[in-house]
């Protein structure tokens, strides 16, 4: 049977961010993608995203993808398990918590959002990709458009559940299922550093980088994450 993979979405991003990967991942797996526009809590995402998956089998494997924000969340889901999952995938993240000083930069970008939610759009998509990408017309327009169809309550909502999210760190460090852990080179968003961490704390981890990459890296290299992606799936021991 193939593994079911559930894809969760980060910060301001809808199902689009994905859904590239998502394809072409689909010859070998059952894929569902999961964004967060109406949660204010990290809990609130994780229940969001277990209820994506009620109905499926008890013998299909699960993998659990989450980019960004996703990993968060998927973290959250680990630590409110409703089954259990063979694999996890941890891209352009981290399993560091908050510090004071990274929520009050939360706060501080709360309120960029509601001051002028089109220009932090703006920012945000530029600061997020690699500068190779700040050319290509297309590729830009369509990861703005994403971000303002997210919308500026959304966004709130997203920082503020982030800001105050719990601390699962010795959970996700004490995980014995396959892990991936995957960075562009050049995130921006959450750094590399952050990654190095996170696959230095988790002994089933392989840690993978992307080189002329940001933080996008879903929509900036879709060929090279699928290629890992699916290494990942196959180390999933049967069911």
């Amino acid at each position: 049977m193939k593994p079911m993979v559930l894809l969760l979405a980060g910060m301001l991003n809808n199902d689009k961010v994905w859904q590239p990967l998502a394809t072409a991942l689909a010859a070998q797996a059952d894929v569902r993608i999961v964004h967060f526009s109406e949660q204010d809590s990290m809990s609130a995402m994780a229940a969001h995203a277990w209820q994506a998956l009620a109905d499926l089998p008890a013998h299909q494997p699960l993998a659990l993808a989450g980019f960004s924000m996703g990993g968060y969340v998927l973290a959250q889901m680990l630590a409110e398990p409703r089954r259990a999952v063979q694999a996890v995938a941890l891209v352009d993240s981290a399993i560091r918590p908050e510090t004071e000083a990274s929520r009050i930069n939360r706060l501080k970008t709360v309120q960029a959002i509601e001051g002028d939610f089109p220009a932090l759009v703006e920012q945000v998509a530029r600061w997020s990709t690699h500068p190779s990408r700040h050319a290509d017309a297309s590729f830009m327009a369509e990861l703005k458009a994403m971000l303002l169809e997210v919308g500026p309550e959304t966004a709130v909502r997203q920082t503020r559940a982030i800001a105050s999210r719990p601390d699962h760190q010795a959970l996700m460090a004490g995980l014995k299922v396959p892990v991936e852990i995957v960075c562009g080179r050049q995130d921006k968003v959450t750094p590399p550093e952050l990654s190095q961490e996170a696959a230095a704390q988790m002994p089933t981890a392989q840690l993978h980088w992307l080189d002329d990459t940001g933080h996008m890296s879903p929509l900036e290299q879709t060929p090279a994450l699928t290629q890992i992606l699916l290494g990942w799936l196959a180390r999933i021991e049967p069911h």
